[in-house]
C-alpha cells in the first residue's frame, strides 16, 4: 500500500467556524433563491382555450379531432415518418404512441382563456363565464376527464383591466372552493407581465384569498407570461425577469414566452413573428438564465400557422410544428403553447422522437456512471442529473416506458428521482 501520509494543517478549527458564519447569510439566501427543480411532472405543452368556447367535452374533442386529422393526412406509419422526416426505425412506435396519447390524454395542461382569446365582454357576461370555468374543471377533475393541469389565464394587471382581471379571478377561484376545494392540478397563468410590481400585486391579491378560506400560505402558485420588452431588460438595464421571479415570493412556478405580443413590442413585422426569430431567441435565452436553478421553468410560445385544408397544407403545417418543437426540445424549452387540435400529433411525434431517439445513449451513460463503469465519456453529477432528468421526461410525457427505462440502466423510478431533484431527499443509489 505504500507508505502512509503525514496530515498536518497550519489553520485553527476557529478560521473555518469564523469563514463559515461569515457566508450563513450566503447559504440561506441561495436556499431561498435557488432550491432547484421542484422534481414535478412538466407538461410538454399548454393548450389555450376562450372562456366563452369551452366546455365538458373540450379535451375529448382536441383528441378526437387530432386523430380525424391523422386518419385523413397520414393514416400510417410510414406516411406520418415521411412527413416529418422521423427516422425508420422509429416511425411506428412513434406513431402508435401518439395514437394512444390522443386517445388516451390528448391535452396535458389546459388554460381557460379570459384574455386575449377572450376579449372584452360585459361583466355579467365574464362573470358568468369564470363561474362556469370553475364548475366544469372542478366535475372535471371528479369525474377522470381532466387534463392534469388546468387553469385560467386572466386579463392582466394593467389599469384598463386589472379590475376585471382581480374578479374574475376571485369568482374563479371561489367557485373552486365552493365546488370542494382547489384541486392539485391548479395553475393561474398572469399575462403582459412588465414591471415587478404587479407580480406583487398579484402575490397580494393570492394572499387575501388565502387568508380569506384558511388556505396554507403560498398554496396558490402562477405562472408570468413574459410578452413585453420591459419585462426583458428594464429601463435601467437590469434584467426585470429576474426581478419578477423574486417578487413572486416563491410562488411563480414558470415563464411563458408569448411569441406575438412580445414580437410586436420589438417591432418584428407580422410576417417574421415566430418563436424562432432571434428576438424570440434572445428574450427566451434570459428567461432560461433568470429561472436556473429557482424552480421556474420556462416554456416556449406558439405557431399561428395551423394545419388546416388540404393534405398539401397539412403537411407544410406540420413539419413546420415539428420543426419549432424539436429545435425547443433541444435548447431545453421542455413546454410550449399549442393552438389547434391539429398541433397536438406533430407537439407529441416531435416529444417522442426527441426521447426514443436518445434513449438508449442516455440509459447507457447514466448506467456507467452508477458503475463507475467509465466508457467514452467521463460524465460528472452534473450531467447524471440531466440525464435523468431526460429519462424522467420521456416517462412522464408517455415517451417511454418506465419498464424499458428500468432494464436498460438498472434504476428504478424512485432512483431516477433522487438523481434528477434534490428536493425528493437525498441520493441513496447504490452501483447495481
Amino acid at each position: 500500500m505504500g507508505q502512509q501520509e503525514k496530515v498536518a494543517t497550519s489553520l485553527a478549527g476557529a478560521v473555518s467556524e469564523e469563514i463559515s458564519a461569515s457566508l450563513t447569510a450566503v447559504d440561506a439566501e441561495l436556499a431561498r433563491r435557488y432550491p432547484g427543480d421542484p422534481g414535478t411532472r412538466q407538461p410538454v405543452h399548454t393548450v389555450y382555450v376562450p372562456g366563452d368556447i369551452f366546455t365538458a367535452g373540450t379535451i375529448r374533442s382536441w383528441g378526437d379531432q387530432a386523430l380525424k386529422a391523422l386518419d385523413e393526412h397520414a393514416p400510417d406509419a410510414a406516411s406520418f415518418a415521411a412527413v416529418l422526416g422521423i427516422p425508420e426505425e422509429l416511425a411506428a412506435p412513434v406513431y402508435e404512441r401518439v395514437r394512444a396519447k390522443l386517445s388516451r390524454e390528448p391535452v396535458e395542461d389546459l388554460r381557460i382563456d379570459f384574455e386575449d382569446g377572450y376579449g372584452p365582454r360585459p361583466d355579467a357576461e365574464e362573470d358568468e363565464a369564470a363561474a362556469r370555468a370553475a364548475r366544469l374543471i372542478s366535475e372535471a377533475y371528479e369525474n377522470g376527464t381532466a387534463a392534469p393541469y388546468m387553469g385560467i389565464r386572466m386579463k392582466c394587471m394593467e389599469a384598463a383591466v386589472r379590475d376585471r382581471g382581480i374578479r374574475t379571478t376571485d369568482i374563479f377561484l371561489t367557485g373552486l372552493m365552493r365546488a370542494g376545494g382547489l384541486p392539485e392540478g391548479l395553475v393561474l397563468t398572469l399575462p403582459k407581465v412588465t414591471y415587478p410590481e404587479q407580480v406583487t400585486a398579484f402575490v397580494r391579491l393570492l394572499e387575501a384569498f388565502e387568508e380569506a378560506h384558511g388556505l396554507p400560505s403560498g398554496r396558490l402558485g402562477f405562472e408570468i407570461q413574459i410578452e413585453t420588452s420591459q419585462s426583458i431588460l428594464a429601463a435601467d438595464g437590469t434584467a426585470a425577469v429576474a426581478r419578477m421571479i423574486d417578487a413572486a415570493r416563491g410562488r411563480a412556478t414558470g415563464l411563458h414566452y408569448g411569441t406575438f405580443d412580445y414580437s410586436a413590442c420589438v417591432g418584428v413585422s407580422a410576417a417574421y413573428q415566430a418563436s424562432d426569430h432571434p428576438a424570440a431567441d434572445h428574450a427566451k435565452a434570459v428567461m432560461q438564465v433568470a429561472a436556473a436553478g429557482t424552480g421556474v421553468r420556462v416554456a416556449d410560445g406558439s405557431t399561428n400557422v395551423l394545419p388546416v385544408g388540404p393534405t398539401h397544407q397539412v403537411h407544410e403545417a406540420w413539419r413546420l410544428h415539428y420543426g419549432l418543437t424539436r429545435r425547443a426540445l433541444a435548447r431545453a424549452y421542455y413546454q410550449g403553447w399549442d393552438m389547434h387540435p391539429g398541433h397536438l400529433p406533430t407537439r407529441y411525434a416531435a416529444v417522442y422522437t426527441f426521447y426514443r431517439e436518445g434513449l438508449e445513449q442516455a440509459a447507457a451513460r447514466l448506467a456507467a456512471y452508477v458503475a463507475k463503469a467509465g466508457g467514452d465519456v467521463m460524465d460528472e453529477p452534473a450531467t447524471a442529473k440531466a440525464l435523468s432528468g431526460y429519462l424522467l421526461r420521456g416517462i412522464d410525457c408517455g415517451a417511454l416506458d418506465t419498464a424499458e427505462v428500468a432494464r436498460l440502466t438498472g434504476l428504478t423510478r424512485a432512483d431516477l428521482d433522487a438523481f434528477a431533484s434534490p428536493r425528493r431527499g437525498g441520493l441513496t443509489v447504490t452501483a447495481p
